[in-house]
């Protein structure tokens, strides 16, 4: 027997209880994503604007999806975000100063022909999951 055989049946066992998708889309790397920037700087009583973005990695149909955002912890008093489709928008006036950190959780479903059960997931996903930490400083 040689020595590529092996791993060829253990590739083939695996294949059969997952399906072939699963693996090419780990191979392809499609995940959510957030955007991995630096926030910026806000003062004290001004307008303070920033946007943070997600998407699909390697996906170009990423508006095919349902985007779920969680922030936790709370921002700055004075500051609040709302969802536009794909991005958090950061606005208001902040009130105190300080360095506030805050996490962001996003979940991402195909909202066209989406099919999971417990032998596929088919929503051409790697994960459907991620989340970021950012860092709001407030002068």
């Amino acid at each position: 027997m040689s020595k590529n055989k092996p791993l060829l049946i253990l590739f083939l066992s695996f294949s059969l209880f997952n399906s072939c998708q699963d693996i090419l889309e780990c191979v392809i790397n499609r995940r959510p994503e957030l955007s991995n920037k630096r926030l910026a700087t806000g003062q004290v009583n001004n307008y303070y604007l920033e946007e943070i973005h997600a998407e699909i990695k390697n996906e170009p149909h990423d508006n095919s999806y349902d985007y779920y955002f969680y922030i936790d912890e709370d921002l700055p008093r004075g500051l609040s975000y709302y969802i536009d489709h794909r991005n958090i928008i950061i606005e208001g006036q902040p009130q105190a100063s300080g360095i506030f950190t805050f996490d962001v959780r996003l979940e991402v479903e195909q909202f066209d022909d989406y099919c999971e059960n417990e032998l596929n997931d088919c929503d051409g996903l790697c994960e459907d999951v991620t989340s970021r930490t950012y860092k709001l400083v407030i002068r």
